[in-house]
C-alpha cells in the first residue's frame, strides 16, 4: 500500500477539516494533490505534527482535525499519544503512515522496520479509545471513513511502502503557510462559532 494513494483517497474529505502534516514526503504528497489553505505542512519540526494537531483540536472543538504523520515522527514524540489519551479530543484523527523508514531524512530504518515496535499497540497502551492497524487500501478506507464519522479520538496506523515523491518543493515557505492557515481558521471556523 502506498501512502500517496491513501492520501489521495481521503483528499476529498479534507476540504472542511484542519489538516496538519509532518515534514517531508507526507507533506509533499498532500501538496501535490492541490494545496488548500486549511492544510498546514509542519516543515523543519519533525515529531511535532501530533502536538500541533492536539492543540488545534483542544482549542477548536467544533472542527475535525486530521494529522497526517509518519512512524519516525511519532517515535520522536511518543508522549503525545499519552497526552492525546488523557484529554481525548473527540474531533482529532491521527493517521500514522508507518513505512518502517526515516524516508525524509535519509531512508534509515525506524524502530518499526522489523516489527520491533508496534505503534498501534503503543497507542492502545497509551489509552487511545479507537485504534486501527491497517495494511490494505480497503481497510484503510474503512478505518478512515469510520474515524471521519465517529465523534471520538481515533488513531489509524497504516502500514505503507517506503517510497516517497519524485520531487520536493512548495511554492511558499512556512511563514506564508502559517498565515494562510490562520486566516482560513479565522474566516471559516471562528465566524461560525
Amino acid at each position: 500500500m502506498q501512502r500517496a494513494k491513501c492520501i489521495e483517497a481521503i483528499y476529498p474529505e479534507l476540504h472542511d477539516k484542519l489538516v496538519v502534516t509532518n515534514m517531508g514526503a507526507c507533506a509533499q504528497e498532500l501538496y501535490n494533490l492541490g494545496h488548500r489553505d486549511n492544510f498546514f505542512y509542519l516543515q523543519h519540526a519533525m515529531g511535532l505534527a501530533s502536538s500541533i494537531g492536539l492543540g488545534l483540536a483542544q482549542s477548536l472543538p467544533q472542527v475535525k482535525v486530521v494529522v497526517l504523520d509518519g512512524d519516525g515522527s511519532v517515535l520522536m514524540n511518543l508522549g503525545t499519544l499519552a497526552t492525546m489519551a488523557r484529554y481525548r479530543p473527540a474531533n482529532l484523527i491521527h493517521i500514522i503512515f508507518d513505512n518502517g523508514s526515516l524516508l525524509s531524512t535519509g531512508g534509515f530504518p525506524s524502530h518499526t522496520a522489523e516489527g520491533i515496535t508496534d505503534l498501534a499497540a503503543v497507542a492502545r497502551g497509551a489509552g487511545i479509545p479507537h485504534v486501527d492497524s491497517v495494511s490494505t487500501p480497503y481497510d484503510f478506507m474503512e478505518a478512515a471513513a469510520d474515524a471521519f464519522e465517529r465523534n471520538a479520538l481515533s488513531v489509524i496506523v497504516a502500514k505503507v511502502e517506503a517510497v516517497g515523491p519524485d520531487h520536493y518543493g512548495m511554492h511558499f515557505q512556512l511563514p506564508e503557510n502559517a498565515f494562510l492557515f490562520k486566516r482560513w481558521i479565522a474566516e471559516h471556523i471562528r465566524k461560525a462559532s
